[in-house]
C-alpha cells in the first residue's frame, strides 16, 4: 500500500513544535521565516503584541540594489555556503538576511530569535540567517 505524504502538513507541525518553545517579547522579538518554491520571507514579530514590526522578502524592490552590492565586493565565503554560493535563490536568501537586518537596526531590534518556521536549517533558511547575522542581528 502506498501512503501519501503531506509535506506541508508535516513541516505545519513541525513549525507548532518550535513555536511551543520560540515567542518574541519586546525586548527580543521573533525573526520568522516563509519559503516559498521560488521567494524567501522574513518577518521580525513582536508576540506580545501581536504585530510586525518589519518585514522583508525577495521580492523587495531593495533587494535588486542590495545583490548587486553583494556580488561587487570579493568577499570571503563563510563555510556554511561553500558549492552552493552560485545559485541565486541562495544568494537572494542572505541578502534578504542582511536587508531585514539593516531594518530592524533601523527601529533600534539588535537581537533576535530565530524561528526556522519547521524548515531545516539548511541552504536558503541557513543563508538568510547567515545574512542577518551579517547585517548585525544577535540570535
Amino acid at each position: 500500500m502506498i501512503k501519501k505524504q503531506y509535506a506541508n502538513q508535516a513541516r505545519l507541525r513541525r513549525h507548532q513544535r518550535v513555536r511551543k518553545k520560540v515567542a518574541g517579547s519586546t525586548a527580543r522579538p521573533r525573526l520568522s521565516v516563509f519559503r516559498s518554491g521560488n521567494q524567501i520571507y522574513a518577518q521580525v514579530i513582536d508576540d506580545v503584541q501581536h504585530r510586525t514590526l518589519v518585514a522583508a522578502s525577495s521580492r523587495d524592490s531593495e533587494l535588486a540594489e542590495a545583490l548587486k552590492a553583494a556580488s561587487g565586493s570579493s568577499e570571503e565565503v563563510p563555510e556554511s555556503l561553500k558549492g552552493i554560493v552560485t545559485n541565486r535563490r541562495v544568494q537572494e536568501a542572505r541578502a534578504v538576511g542582511q536587508l531585514v537586518a539593516k531594518r530592524a537596526k533601523a527601529l533600534g531590534i539588535e537581537q533576535v530569535v530565530f524561528d526556522r518556521g519547521g524548515y531545516i536549517y539548511h541552504g536558503r533558511v541557513a543563508a538568510l540567517a547567515l545574512g542577518a547575522r551579517e547585517g548585525g542581528l544577535d540570535f
